[in-house]
Formats: structure tokens, C-alpha cells, sequence
């Protein structure tokens, strides 16, 4: 766990400015039909990030507790929610929120299932939520296929991490979840996308990423100059094409 954390640092800026948007109107839509999620439910955001999830939900009313590891990140978000009444922001993990027992309507997470040792959190979470609560899991990014410009990013990424996360096994995680829901209620949607993406953007983007060189590494230079490469054989009209997916997951026990 430290490890996963400390593959955050330095990089909340890149990820707030140039990480892909959850689409509000889309989530909210969905779970106002699926669990018929009203303002007056207490949210708790695990793994929250710079509050991008916390965002959908702080736009319909909701109270949301953030909870999130990674020092640098709570402290972005704190930041970029100035005088935000219905926002508190705790340090925490997936497996040990340090939220009472049965006191939150909904538990979520968004891009960072993943990371979590899933049968923990999913035990904590069981913990956490009141009777008859939800549990959603939402992400929103590129893919690894669809084009060869997906293919060859992700090689790319691949060739210069050192961590021994997989994308193929987080993936893993989200197509799991409904395992965990049987006898109670699940609901899934997805669907495809593209992100345009110029130089400044794709650069953001990748380094916000947690398995990239960091400045400083003795490897960034050299990954920077093959990421100019990769923008310079993929980039039409002055823009890199890459597919992306949304996932949406809502269950309850």
C-alpha cells in the first residue's frame, strides 16, 4: 500500500487539469433510476483523488466524505473546493475507512478500484454502508485497444514502468464486482469514446499517470522523447486519437 500511495506523489496537479471527466448528467441519471439516489444521502468517495467523483455527487446535493490516502491528492482536492460545506476530506484507505459502522447511503469509487485488495474492501464497504445502501465503482479513460494508437501508448507506458500493476488485471477488477453482489441487486452500463489530445494535453495526461517516469527519474528524458516520437507518427490536424471507455457498476448486498 505505502508503494501504491507514494506512485501519487507529484502528480495531483497533471491529474486534476488533465485527467478525463466523469459526464455528471450521465452518472446521476443513471443512479436516480438504478437506486433512486436523492440529495439527502451521505456519500462516502474512496480513493477520491482531487474529488473528480465527489464532483457528480456534490452537483446533486449530496454530502460526500472523501476519503483518500495519498497526502498531495487530499490537499488538491481541499484546494480546488474552497468553502465547500458538504465536502469533508479524510485520510483513509479502501480497506480501513475508519467510517462507522452502517453510516453511509452509498459507498463509490472512481478510477481507483483497482488499487484496492478487492474481498477487503468489499468486506469494509459491506461494514460501512446502511442496510439496503449501494456500492458504485465508475472509471472513465483510454483503453488499452481499439486503435493502434491505444496499442502503442500502452507499450509505451509499459516499456519505462517499474510497478507490477497490469492494466489487463485492474480491468479484471471492474468485470468482478458483480460477484460480489449475487443474491442482491447489480446494475452495469458502459460505452465507448474518443479523447482528442494535442501535445500539452498528452503529455498531462501521461504523467498524471502512476506507472510514468516522474522529472527527475533517470529514465524521464528518454521517455519524453519517445512520447514526442509517439505524438509526432499518431498526431493528425495537430491531435492524437485515442479510445476511451466509461464504466458505471451500482450493487447492493
Amino acid at each position: 500500500m505505502p508503494d501504491i500511495v507514494q506512485r501519487f506523489d507529484g502528480r495531483a496537479a497533471d491529474y486534476d487539469r488533465y485527467r478525463e471527466r466523469y459526464d455528471t448528467e450521465e452518472l446521476l441519471t443513471l443512479l436516480r433510476d438504478w437506486c433512486r439516489l436523492t440529495p439527502e444521502w451521505l456519500i462516502a468517495d474512496v480513493g477520491a483523488g482531487t474529488g473528480m467523483l465527489a464532483d457528480v455527487f456534490l452537483a446533486n446535493g449530496n454530502h460526500v466524505i472523501a476519503i483518500e490516502p495519498n497526502t498531495e491528492m487530499r490537499s488538491a482536492c481541499a484546494r480546488l473546493h474552497p468553502h465547500q460545506p458538504r465536502l469533508e476530506i479524510r485520510e483513509g484507505i479502501a480497506e480501513a475507512t475508519r467510517l462507522p459502522d452502517a453510516s453511509i447511503d452509498m459507498v463509490c469509487s472512481g478510477r481507483a478500484l483497482h488499487w484496492f485488495d478487492l474481498e477487503a474492501a468489499m468486506r469494509e464497504f459491506r461494514r460501512i454502508v446502511r442496510p439496503g445502501g449501494w456500492v458504485v465503482s465508475a472509471a472513465a479513460g483510454r483503453t488499452e485497444f481499439g486503435r493502434d494508437e491505444n496499442d502503442a501508448f500502452a507499450k509505451l507506458i509499459e516499456r519505462y514502468s517499474d510497478s507490477a500493476y497490469q492494466r489487463p488485471v485492474a480491468d479484471f477488477s471492474y468485470m468482478r464486482i458483480k460477484s460480489f453482489f449475487e443474491g442482491g441487486e447489480f446494475h452495469h452500463y458502459e460505452h465507448g469514446g474518443r479523447m482528442r489530445l494535442d501535445w500539452e494535453r498528452l503529455r498531462g495526461m501521461t504523467l498524471s499517470l502512476s506507472r510514468a517516469p516522474r522529472a527527475g527519474d533517470p529514465h524521464f528524458a528518454a521517455f519524453e522523447q519517445e512520447l514526442r516520437e509517439f505524438y509526432n507518427r499518431y498526431a493528425r490536424d495537430g491531435f492524437v486519437t485515442l479510445e476511451t471507455r466509461c464504466w458505471l457498476n451500482a450493487g447492493r448486498f
